[in-house]
């Protein structure tokens, strides 16, 4: 039997062992694999998930095979290439093939300051460990594995020390998703980028500037075109401030240093192996080295194609195909590598990001299209061949809808017009481009280099769902980036596709509905025990904890189903750009007394807050921080207020227009009707939000055909309108019933919110419901008048139990201690203001302090332009 021993154990490593494992069906290959980590391989693609709640266990991806030795915790220490052995701590591993897949490490450039007095004068390249010791002093870090997050986090939130302020060397990839590390662990933040733009390597100049909006308007200082040249200590030997070449002095107590990556040659260079001239093993198309038994393969190769100077690639997709071309090649094949796609597409700090080709435009006589819109904050970037027929690549900030289908176009004929493929998308998620327009041999899934044809061949095959073109073609198993576009061939396909809220359960929402309300279940572990699998993610989680609240399943915060919740719910309020609160009490129907709105005022005045009436006539008070929430609400319960649940999927407003009690026109009393509506369903959680109104007259001043229900008077009673909504896609509610009487219009509405909370979908407006729904309108009032499917007397008796149970949430947390430890800024200094929140003054009132920043109110324009 041959020897195969694979050292490292990182992504592209793990896909090695696997590729060779599925091919080596004579089992000829006995396979070891020798990993630095104690952990087993792990999804470094999505490494910042862990700031987001996400378990080093669940960011796994090692499958356990009995036919592969894995020694965790045991780094190779020398190769010996005469006696074909690689050496370790605990003894030696013959081979007949090696595979280095070391990776890279973080590199740390000289700066004074940031290693323990001892090693002062190591550069960084000296440890090629990329862990967060290294030689690296106390409160100074890299990015790089799960054990140097776990290190920030735990120095971080030390309860020994009031940490504040920490700052990012280096604006690329790693650097943003750090900035946002260390936003998420409350700390104000600096960027320092030595290029003149943020992601210089990933997008162009006017990118990097729409880039740097979003994440200044989140509270990141970002300082451009300057290094980092100090250190500064405290008596403590940890950071209390940075140094920058320009002059400048920053406060920081936490540094993470994110300038970049090395390959991991230093096994490869004692050995006497070939490296490239900037580093890496030397490879050739095959991906062996200068030792025809020994390959590498990932970040550690310097890879060289027909001739070209070997290039290190830093991304998982061409690591991905080094790989399979290693494991053909093992199994007799002869596989080449095929050239590597550097398309990148991610979020950071909640922006969309992506790009793919030539993004910055270095073909010869190619053209750029840009679309610039700076109210939406979008740009786009196209780079066209000369005869502008042929997409060279291209850069999306803000919105990258668009991305799957244009990347895999890459080098073929546009799929569209430039201005429709570059425009916002609409709500198919295709962008302006069909998935049509794309031919066969198109990559679908660059990280893993599936085509369409591919696809579809796997899908004519058998494969009827996302879960199983994954597992037939590993498409979208990396990014994920192109499941949308998996989606959309199997609708081309013709193939019906499955109802499961996700891959933890095999139900829909509605499904999983109806098991918790007939079950009884009382929580999110035990439903997904009894009747899914594995932890969850950030789509049923919400979506449980939604239902769970729709049947009256306790405060929304206590116990397991805190965890649950969508942002917002977090701190029961709307988080805002700055990091801020608004607060948002409910004003029923918009009528309120004047000692009601004093007290608004007076709250608004002493926390300094800037008021707004909303267009759901009542008043939103902005820039609250966190720990004032519940001061602030502590004096508006008192005053007779309750939540206005502006943060939750729930029932937002009920509107009015005054009614016949002032207005000549008027002919019911739309006010009384619109606070007694506001009151009923007050609390009532939902599918999506809720939106109400009541117009005494067919004047409409309440704007009611725009809502998902609006009730407009009639002479003898009220006509009903379901299924309308304003947004990106507005939609008037269409007539439901006619002059009904109030007791007969609040039975109808119960019914119909009680139906739509048991049978949509996640993050479905009741006009999307409607329209998706089998027999649409007429169903619907067969289902809620005619009591067609006999679910009526089940639907008033929810409605009934939610009436009885209804409790302020704000109430019930100002009144429990245990509950209030949770409004904090600062999780080892409670009582601390988050010092990065700062304001300035507009038109009298307190707004983010964002100086020159502040986009103009007027004349924004939107450009489409096209350069030579």
């Amino acid at each position: 039997m041959n020897r195969l021993v694979v050292i490292g154990n990182g992504m592209v490593g793990q896909r090695l062992v696997e590729a060779v494992r599925s091919r080596d069906t004579a089992g000829d290959w006995q396979v070891t694999v020798l990993a630095e980590e104690s952990r087993p391989a792990y999804d470094r693609v999505r490494l910042s998930a862990f700031f987001d709640g996400v378990a080093p266990e669940e960011l796994s991806v090692h499958t356990p095979d009995d036919g592969v030795d894995l020694r965790l915790a045991e780094p190779a220490r020398r190769i010996d290439r005469q006696r074909r052995v690689v050496v370790t701590d605990h003894g030696e591993y013959g081979y007949d093939a090696l595979v280095l897949a070391t990776g890279s490490y973080a590199f740390v450039p000289p700066i004074d300051g940031a290693h323990r007095p001892a090693d002062a004068d190591a550069d960084g390249a000296a440890n090629g460990s990329g862990s967060a010791g290294g030689g690296l002093r106390d409160g100074v870090f890299v990015y790089r594995t799960i054990d140097d997050l776990e290190a920030i986090r735990s120095f971080a939130t030390d309860p020994q020390a009031t940490r504040r302020v920490g700052t990012v060397i280096g604006g690329g990839l790693l650097g943003l998703e750090a900035a946002n590390a260390l936003r998420l662990l409350g700390l104000r933040t600096h960027v320092v980028e030595f290029a003149p733009r943020l992601m210089p390597v990933q997008i162009d100049e006017a990118g990097g500037a729409m880039l740097r909006r979003y994440v200044e308007d989140l509270g990141v200082e970002v300082h451009l075109g300057t290094a980092t040249s100090a250190i500064r200590t405290g008596p403590d030997g940890t950071p209390h401030g940075v140094a920058l070449t320009d002059g400048t002095e920053l406060e920081s107590d936490l540094v993470v240093v994110a300038a970049g990556v090395r390959p991991r040659d230093d096994l490869a260079r004692a050995a006497g192996l070939v490296v490239g001239e900037r580093g890496g093993v030397s490879v050739d198309a095959t991906c062996r080295t200068s030792d025809p038994r020994i390959w590498a393969v990932g970040e550690c190769a310097a890879i060289s194609v027909d001739g070209e100077p070997g290039r290190c690639y830093g991304l998982v997709a061409p690591g991905y195909a080094m790989a399979e071309v290693v494991a053909d090649r093992l199994l007799g094949g002869t596989a080449a590598f095929p050239g590597a796609d550097t398309s990148t597409k991610l979020k950071l700090l909640g922006v969309d990001v992506a790009s793919f080709g030539d993004a910055h435009g270095a073909t010869a006589d190619c053209l750029d299209v840009t679309f610039t819109d700076p109210a939406t904050r979008v740009y786009a970037k196209l780079v066209l061949s000369d005869d502008a027929r042929t997409l060279l690549g291209g850069v999306l900030v803000g919105d990258a809808t668009a991305y799957p289908t244009l990347r895999a176009s890459v080098g073929g004929p546009l799929p569209g017009p430039p201005l429709a493929l570059l425009a916002p998308a609409g709500s198919d998620g295709a962008g302006g481009a069909g998935i049509d327009a794309l031919p066969g041999s198109a990559q679908v899934c660059s990280c893993n280099a599936v085509t369409k044809d591919q696809i579809l061949g796997a899908i004519g095959e058998g494969c009827t769902d996302v879960a199983a073109i994954k597992a037939c073609t590993r498409a979208g198993t990396s990014c994920g980036s192109c499941v949308p576009m998996l989606k959309q061939l199997l609708s081309v396909a013709g193939v019906t596709q499955s109802t499961a809220l996700c891959e933890h359960f095999d139900h829909s929402r509605q499904e999983l509905f109806d098991i918790v309300r007939v079950r009884g279940v009382q929580t999110f572990s035990q439903l997904v025990a009894e009747h899914g699998r594995g932890r969850g993610c950030d789509i049923c989680k919400p979506v449980v904890a939604s239902i769970l609240a729709s049947l009256g399943n306790g405060y929304v915060l206590d116990g397991e189903q805190a965890a649950l919740q969508d942002t917002n719910d977090h701190f029961l309020a709307n988080i805002q750009r700055d990091g801020t609160y608004s607060v948002v009490p409910r004003i029923p129907g918009g009528e309120i007394t004047p000692e009601k709105l004093i007290v608004i005022g007076e709250v608004a005045r002493d926390f300094n807050l800037y008021t707004k009436i909303t267009g759901g006539q009542r008043i939103d008070l902005f820039g609250a921080r966190v720990e004032q929430l519940p001061k602030i609400w502590r004096r508006l319960v008192d005053a007779g207020f309750e939540s206005g649940h502006a943060y939750g999927k729930a029932l937002r407003t009920v509107k009015s227009c005054v009614g016949e009690t002032w207005c000549r026109y008027g002919v019911q009393d739309s006010v009384g009707l619109a606070v007694a509506l506001e009151l009923r369903y007050r609390g009532l959680r939902a599918p999506h939000k809720i939106k109400s109104a009541v117009s005494g007259c067919a004047r409409e001043c309440a704007e009611a055909r725009s809502k998902d229900f609006g009730i407009i008077a009639t002479d003898v009673g009220w006509n009903l309108y379901v299924g309308g909504n304003g947004g990106f896609r507005p939609r008037h509610a269409d007539l439901f019933a006619s002059d009904l009487s109030t007791e007969e219009l609040v039975r109808t509405i119960d019914r119909f919110l009680m139906f739509y909370i048991r049978t949509a979908d996640r993050l479905q407006r009741t006009a999307a419901w409607i329209e998706a729904m089998d027999g649409g309108l007429d169903h619907l009032r067969a289902v809620i008048v005619e009591d067609s499917l006999g679910l009526a007397a089940e639907l008033d008796a929810a409605m009934a139990r939610h009436v009885e149970s209804y409790s302020d949430e704000w109430r019930d947390t100002i009144d429990d201690p245990e509950r209030l430890r949770r409004f904090a800024s600062f999780v080892n200094a409670p009582d601390t203001p988050d010092p990065s929140i700062t304001f300035e003054v507009e038109r009298g009132q307190p707004v983010p302090a964002l100086g020159e920043r502040r986009p103009v109110a007027l004349g924004l324009p939107t450009t489409l332009e096209v350069r030579r």
